[in-house]
Order: structure tokens, then C-alpha cells, then sequence
């Protein structure tokens, strides 16, 4: 078994990702990629409910995991679709800390 690394950028983390499922993601194409990732949420939802702090960490392990599944198979890459939007300042409002109203979305 490999041992895990320190660090992992975003950009790894996808790499990571095609590099061990992309043949199987695939096959399974977005909409079945999308249907993993929900029951993915779904079982972190329940965890943030009623888990431990690490059976919470592997849920969002396994939903980013998931999300970097659907991008590659999307052909996003994720760490640019993140700092284009992010990068600069939060999208709304545009400051690096969110000044927007607290019931307005981001």
C-alpha cells in the first residue's frame, strides 16, 4: 500500500482521482457520477448528525473525492473553476472577508 502524502493540491487531488478510477468513472458517465456524489452528501449529512470527528472526515474525504470524480468526467478542472470564481474575493461582494448580507447567498 502507498503511503499518503503530506500535502495535496487541488489539481493533485483530481489527478489522483483520474489516475485511479477514470476508466470505471467513465463508463458510468455524469449522471451516474452525480448519483454517487449525492449519497456521498447524504452519508456526511448523517455524520455530521450522529458520527465521530473521523467517521465525519472520511465522509468529506469521500464527497470531495466524489466532487473531483464528476469534474474529471465533466472536464472541469477544478482548480481553476475555484480560483476563477474564488480567487479574487468573494463572488457577491467582492471583499477577500464577506461583507454580504447574511441571508443572501454565498
Amino acid at each position: 500500500m502507498n503511503e499518503p502524502t503530506e500535502t495535496l493540491t487541488l489539481a493533485e487531488l483530481q489527478q489522483l482521482i483520474q489516475r485511479m478510477y477514470s476508466s470505471k468513472d467513465e463508463a458510468r458517465g455524469v449522471d451516474g457520477t452525480f448519483m454517487w456524489l449525492m449519497e456521498e452528501v447524504g452519508e456526511l449529512a448523517a455524520s455530521l448528525r450522529e458520527g465521530t470527528p473521523a467517521e465525519t472526515a472520511a465522509e468529506f474525504a469521500d464527497v470531495l473525492a466524489w466532487l473531483a470524480t464528476i469534474a474529471n468526467v465533466a472536464g472541469i478542472d477544478l482548480q481553476r473553476a475555484v480560483l476563477e470564481k474564488y480567487g479574487r474575493g468573494c463572488p457577491g461582494c467582492g471583499a477577500m472577508v464577506c461583507a454580504c448580507d447574511t441571508a443572501e447567498k454565498p
